[in-house]
């Protein structure tokens, strides 16, 4: 009897438990026919306990129909239960039979599918003797984004304008010479007048100042004599001084007279008891002095030989010396400053934005200009794949095996990089007949096959040490999909080198078709590392109505 009873009680548990977690699915279209370009309604009916989760299908799930648009969902209470609804408003804008699949349903993490339901979509009868008929419209060029690069050439120019004017400025320019340089360049007479002149001018005499006054007066016999006559008349005395003149008369070096001799002793010794024992001659004594000075000069001038044509070669030779080696010093700084400003310049650029950038920028590298290259946004294949690369895809030709040409079809768009840092593929295998669509629960099946033998045609190419994982994929516009991803040594063409690479395959199906988005790219390659972050970041599956609609919103 107890038996009997926990065997009823369990019954009514199990009843009970199946009234609650019971669950309906449904779905209905408007109408199983159409024409190009019109729009079915398909609703999908959900009927499930209040306390459950229920997830619609999103995105482009309803392949080879299009979805132009998923409606808000519906819902209404009966009893316990709750009544779900939604309507997703699909297209097709090529003729033929199709089967819209079947939908998955998630409800309280159990998955539910719809019945798959079949459509006809008919051409439109254009009766062309009414229609107008127009010229095919002409290819319209379309103006690329503003690029800036003319910016930074004028930048650039500016600087080395301005670098090379402050050279010019400062080292090359001819620089107007002082008084004191325009005199010293003056032949040894001339500075000796000039400096008596100056003296004649000079307020020493007003202001009593003979001391200073003789001083200035020997000095300028003195240079002289220094310059021309003996090279250590400045540091020589009065008696050292005229002992060496007396010599160089005696040697017939110089002819000097016995009153030049007599008056410069004279007057040199003059002035030593001016400056040392404060003697203060008369005004009429200091002219005479002054003038006894100049006419010696005269006279020093006249008694000095005329220089040989070998003294003036080797004077001309050793001012072109001097020009020489002030040339050369200039050509040493202008080196020296620009090989400086240069450093600083890569100094302050690599601390800012790294070495190797610098570096890259100014010899080039092939991934960093596709990086920051102008990219391009585009569909490929059909159903279409949306992707951003920097370059445009070329299409390769590509041919299947005979005994699969008549019922499948297949595209690949490519590109390659010069120095084989990137590659980048995307490959659509579509059904051609509608009988070999695929049904949903093969799709996952057929994809990992395809995976398989995208890795197996890769072992046939000689890519070696094949490491491969996987997980789950959605794009930005949540399409779910598959990543194939790992390492492998991929060889490079014309060579017998291989290049250790990371490679990601993103693979998607619909019931006729399934996609493969291959990235291939060096391990080392941190600009090829950034473009894949990119590329993988834009690819999307979406109608050209959508595509169209997110067109006219950027505008």
């Amino acid at each position: 009897m107890a038996l009997t009873r926990n065997r009823l009680v369990l019954g009514l548990v199990l009843c009970l438990f199946s009234l609650v977690s019971y669950a309906q699915v449904t779905s209905e279209v408007d109408t199983t026919k159409i024409r190009i370009g019109e729009q079915i309604n398909y609703k999908i009916k959900v009927e499930a306990d209040s306390s459950a989760l229920v997830v619609f299908p999103e995105g482009q799930t309803f392949m080879p129909l299009e979805a132009v648009e998923a409606l808000d969902i519906d819902t209404t209470r009966k009893d316990a239960k709750f009544l779900l609804s939604r309507i997703y408003k699909l297209t097709q804008f090529d003729s033929g039979a199709y089967t819209i699949p079947r939908q998955k349903i998630i409800i309280a993490d159990k998955p539910f599918f719809t019945d798959s339901l079949k459509v006809e979509v008919n051409t439109i009868e254009v009766d062309t003797t009414k229609q107008k008929l127009y010229d095919i419209k002409p290819i319209i060029d379309v103006e690329k984004s503003a690029s800036k690069w003319w910016l930074w050439l004028l930048i650039a120019l500016a600087a080395i304008a301005l670098v090379a004017f402050l050279l010019y400025w400062f080292i090359w320019r001819q620089k107007p010479l002082t008084e004191e340089e325009e005199i010293a360049l003056l032949p040894a007479y001339d500075r000796a007048k000039l400096a008596l002149k100056k003296l004649d001018e000079s307020p020493y005499l007003i202001q009593s100042k003979v001391k200073a006054y003789y001083s200035e007066l020997t000095m300028v016999i003195r240079k002289y004599l220094d310059e021309k006559v003996y090279d250590r008349s400045l540091e020589s005395t009065t008696d050292e001084l005229i002992s060496r003149l007396q010599l160089l008369k005696e040697g017939n070096q110089f002819p000097f007279t016995k009153e030049t001799l007599h008056n410069l002793e004279t007057i040199l010794k003059r002035a030593d008891l001016v400056k040392f024992a404060k003697s203060a001659p008369d005004m009429a004594l200091i002219e005479m002095d002054r003038a006894t000075i100049e006419k010696e000069v005269d006279s020093v001038k006249a008694s000095l030989p005329e220089p040989t044509e070998e003294e003036k070669l080797l004077d001309q030779q050793y001012k072109e010396d001097q020009e020489r080696k002030k040339k050369r010093k200039k050509v040493i700084l202008t080196v020296l400053i620009s090989l400086c400003l240069v450093i600083a310049t890569f100094v302050g650029f690599g601390m800012r934005y790294g070495f190797g950038y610098v570096k890259d920028t100014i010899i080039g590298h092939e991934s960093k200009e596709l990086l920051e290259g102008e990219w391009v946004e585009s569909a490929y294949g059909f159903p279409p794949v949306y992707i951003e690369t920097p370059e445009v895809l070329k299409r390769i030709q590509d041919s299947l095996p005979d005994e699969l040409k008549d019922k499948f079809e297949r595209t690949i768009f490519a590109f390659n990089s010069e120095a084989h840092e990137i590659r980048i593929e995307v490959m659509t295998i579509r059904a051609i007949d509608a009988q070999n669509q695929q049904k949903q629960e093969e799709i996952e099946k057929n994809v990992a096959q395809s995976i398989e033998g995208i890795l197996s045609e890769w072992e046939t190419e000689n890519i070696q040490n094949i490491i491969t994982k996987g997980e789950q994929y959605i794009t930005p516009n949540a399409v779910e999909g598959i990543k194939t991803y790992g390492n492998a040594d991929f060889p490079i063409p014309n060579s017998d080198d291989t290049l250790k690479g990371d490679y990601a395959i993103f693979s998607f199906a619909t019931t006729d078709a399934i996609m493969h988005v291959t990235l291939i790219w060096a391990k080392d390659d941190t600009y090829a590392v950034e473009m894949i972050d990119r590329i993988a970041d834009s690819i999307e599956l979406k109608s050209d109505e959508q595509a169209d609609a997110e067109q006219e919103a950027k505008n």
